[in-house]
């Protein structure tokens, strides 16, 4: 189980969020063995006023946040946050230093889906990758 948040600026985010939403799940695919059809995106779609971002990023900036069930290896989330910088900055341009990504894990016990708690329903794909 993973949940994706996007934040970034209306006007970046919005001619693109179909196809980055289809990168970032490439990636959680290839790197988390994530079934095809396993895809929870949530885009934040910000205007300028709302969205205050460090020095030396531009308007392109963007935060990718992933909360997920505990289990992956720490190589299993590297290969994930590079796969990510690679193919969202060779598909739209938008240089590493305009993405961050943070990832939250929780254990299942703590996830609540199909009516039951993490730890008590059956997920049909591996999680200790």
């Amino acid at each position: 189980m993973a949940q994706i948040k996007i934040y970034g600026l209306k006007s970046t985010l919005n001619p693109i969020k179909a196809q980055l939403s289809d990168v970032i799940h490439s990636c959680v695919v290839e790197a988390l063995k994530f079934p095809v059809d396993k895809r929870a995106h949530r885009f934040f779609l910000l205007e300028a006023d709302d969205f205050y971002y460090p020095a030396g990023r531009s308007e392109r900036y963007i935060i990718i946040e992933i909360v997920m069930i505990e289990g992956r290896t720490v190589e299993t989330k590297k290969a994930l946050i590079y796969l990510l910088f690679e193919r969202i900055s060779q598909t739209f341009g938008i240089s590493t230093t305009d993405i961050e990504i943070n990832i939250l894990e929780a254990p299942k016990h703590n996830w609540g889906f199909r009516g039951k708690t993490g730890d008590e329903v059956e997920i049909n794909y591996k999680i200790e990758v």
